[in-house]
């Protein structure tokens, strides 16, 4: 039976770490060296480093012992070695365990699966083999380190011989021998239980004139910002790894910790496995899936990102998946976390699009508690899921499909001081969310690029209509934050309020946005894409008999939180 060592789950049970093991001969105990397998190997070739001399080990023995190994290696039991370190009160900043600097006792730490809590001197232990990324769970009240790009320093990545070397984009390069201690630092920090969080959904540029957009667009109107943190949900680029570090610099000018997501545009796709697709992400932002606290609530980063199917043509492609160490991880996490936290989880794909979704909802639908946020779809969604998608929990579960920053790929026409507008399918802008957190509860603001916070919703209505014609034409109104439990209502001059409906069309707006700039344009490779039925669109007809002249809609609506945002358009009525 052959095992493939380049996977992550079969050099588990093969345990490549083996260095040593006990054998008992003619009761006379000695150490056997193990030779560590190549990248693949069968499991039979497996043997002693050296000789046995025949006085210690009788051939009978050898070969009993060769079986007994076998059995070891196949059954999982584990000769590997063992990390140990401590997590520290980083006194003076230095980042370095120093003489009269104390331990963090009941902290966790996880190897990507187990989780153990450091003892009464902040002392932990994890098995490790030779791909490990060693990280600290932050804790409320506490803060990681961060990198000059604000990029939190919270991990030890454990690659010995480094990543493949025959990726694009190169991954991490060799760490050498596991240290005698992998140490995290801490330093105290004020967390109230109220505070704000930035969320960028696909920022996504495949060059630095793209970056550029992100900047002027996004980044420069959040510096100072009161948020604590943010998060990009990942497709933190187009495919061109090369440009995380100018990305990575321009999101740092916001002055925060900013935590990221792995995308499916954010992987190694010379990789043959998914086990090796994220070496540049681990290069650039250290694991791939992992937890954090702050304030009331538990934060849980998870990659469900599975690279390595093969598509109907038979070229590589991806899938929404949560391989097994991933899923142990969570389960271990949160038998630490008390019931009475939100726990919010944090992905690309949107949680309905991940295959075996349910086994995930099987670890959280028991809680009170629990939010999750993704990116991926390129618009902007409340989703609410309940038994029919598998959900077993008391109350449906909330999912936010979040506005991305690159809207529609930036395939819109350049404004006046040359962005695109980027409109989302969905008729929704590009943007990004702020999350406010308070306890276990949440609220979240859309905030449309470079407009003011009061930008919520476009009103669709002709310029001009013939009297006659009013009660065969519609209204639109797109309320960008708006989901199944939104209200909208509208008036016309002095008419009565009338009740919209919420339809799944395409949003108008956006359509004759698109056919406009496809017919100014009808060469161009880069038109906006197809629209898409949009998830936050009302609809309702024109009063009758409405008065000649010029008339203003006057619009009012609540968004998924039940606040109540108005808007107007002015309208002509003719004979």
């Amino acid at each position: 039976m052959d095992f493939d060592l380049s996977n992550r789950s079969h050099r588990k049970e093969s345990e490549t770490a083996v260095k040593k093991m006990s054998e008992r001969c003619h009761g006379n105990e000695r150490i056997v060296e193990i030779r560590k397998p190549s990248d693949k190997i069968p499991l039979a070739a497996y043997e002693p480093a050296g000789k046995l001399e025949p006085e210690s080990l009788t051939e009978k023995n050898a070969a009993m012992f060769r079986i007994v190994l076998l059995l070891f290696l196949a059954t999982g039991i584990s000769f590997g070695e063992e990390a140990t370190g401590r997590v520290f009160h980083d006194l003076n900043g230095n980042e370095r365990y120093d003489e009269g600097e104390s331990g963090v006792p009941g902290i966790g730490v996880s190897n990507q699966r187990e989780v153990v809590t450091t003892d009464a001197e902040g002392r932990w232990t994890l098995p490790c083999d030779d791909d490990t990324i060693f990280f600290v769970i932050k804790p409320a009240g506490w803060k990681t380190p961060v990198s000059e790009s604000q990029l939190p320093r919270f991990y030890y990545i454990h690659k010995p011989n480094g990543s493949p070397p025959n990726l694009r984009y190169p991954g991490v390069d060799p760490t050498g021998p596991l240290p005698d201690s992998i140490n995290f630092p801490l330093s105290p920090s004020e967390e109230p239980d109220t505070f704000k969080a930035i969320f960028f959904g696909d920022p996504q540029p495949s060059n630095i004139e793209q970056i550029n957009y992100i900047a002027h667009d996004v980044i420069a109107e959040l510096i100072g910002t009161d948020a604590k943190f943010g998060v990009t949900l990942g497709d933190i680029m187009f495919d061109k790894l090369n440009l995380f570090e100018p990305s990575n610099a321009n999101v740092a000018l916001v002055g925060i910790p900013w935590y990221n997501v792995v995308g499916n545009h954010d992987i190694n796709f010379d990789s043959p496995t998914d086990v090796n697709s994220d070496e540049t992400f681990h290069r650039h932002f250290g694991p791939n899936y992992y937890s954090f606290d702050y304030g009331a609530v538990h934060f849980i980063v998870l990659d469900d990102v599975e690279w390595g199917r093969q598509s109907s043509s038979g070229k590589m492609t991806y899938v929404g998946g949560l391989d097994d160490d991933q899923l142990t991880f969570v389960k271990n996490d949160l038998a630490l976390v008390p019931e009475e936290k939100l726990i919010m989880l944090m992905m690309h794909i949107p949680l309905t699009g991940v295959e075996n979704r349910t086994e995930l909802y099987r670890l959280i639908e028991k809680r009170p508690y629990s939010l999750s946020i993704s990116g991926h779809t390129h618009w902007h969604a409340h989703q609410y899921i309940t038994k029919e998608d598998g959900w077993q929990g008391k109350e449906p579960h909330h999912h936010i499909v979040n506005v991305t920053v690159s809207g529609t790929w930036w395939k819109g026409k350049k404004d006046e001081v040359g962005i695109p507008h980027a409109t989302m399918r969905d008729g929704a802008p590009n943007g990004y969310s702020i999350i406010t957190f308070d306890g276990v509860n949440h609220t979240l603001d859309f905030k449309a690029a470079r407009q003011p916070a009061s930008y919520q919703m476009t009103i669709f209505a002709p310029d001009e209509i013939a009297s006659a014609e009013t009660e065969k034409t519609p209204v639109y109104v797109n309320v960008f934050n708006g989901s199944e439990k939104s209200k909208v209502r509208m008036k016309v001059g002095e008419s009565e309020w009338v009740t919209l409906k919420k339809v799944l069309e395409e949003d108008p707006f956006y359509v004759q946005t698109r056919d406009r700039e496809i017919a100014a344009d009808p060469e161009s490779k880069r038109h906006l894409n197809g629209p898409i039925q949009s998830g936050h669109l009302w609809k309702a007809m024109l009063p009758e008999s409405l008065p000649v002249g010029s008339l203003q809609i006057e619009v009012e609506a609540t968004d998924a939180y039940d606040r109540l945002h108005k808007d107007s358009r002015l309208i002509r009525v003719t004979e």
